[in-house]
């Protein structure tokens, strides 16, 4: 299993738009938790910063294999995946890995 970690800074005026999102995955999680299986993600979590210099979403993802999630996002056929990548351009300013300092995973033992 692979963890990562990533701080996206978020274009000004876009909170809307992320909290618009956000609502949308909400309500097609049935669509979004099968898009997480054709990319073996076993957790993905979004979490908002709202900082002195900007918003920022803190996101995390745990998956089997993570070249292989990235092959499922480019073939994908789910209309949830294309509405994501549009979501990305419109409110993603720039993003950067975050350093794994430490990993205490249950996840595995659980399916």
């Amino acid at each position: 299993m692979e963890t990562c970690a990533h701080r996206i800074k978020l274009k000004a005026g876009s909170l809307e738009r992320v909290r618009q999102w956000a609502e949308e995955l909400s309500r097609r999680q049935t669509e979004a938790l099968a898009t997480l299986r054709d990319e073996t993600v076993i957790l993905e979590c979004f979490f908002l910063e709202q900082a002195e210099d900007g918003d920022y979403l803190i996101g995390v993802m745990c998956a089997e294999n993570f070249e292989q999630s990235r092959a499922a996002v480019e073939q994908s056929l789910h209309s949830i995946d294309a509405y994501h990548q549009q979501f990305k351009k419109d409110t993603w300013e720039s993003g950067k890995r975050l350093e794994l300092l430490v990993e205490l995973n249950l996840l595995g033992e659980f399916r």
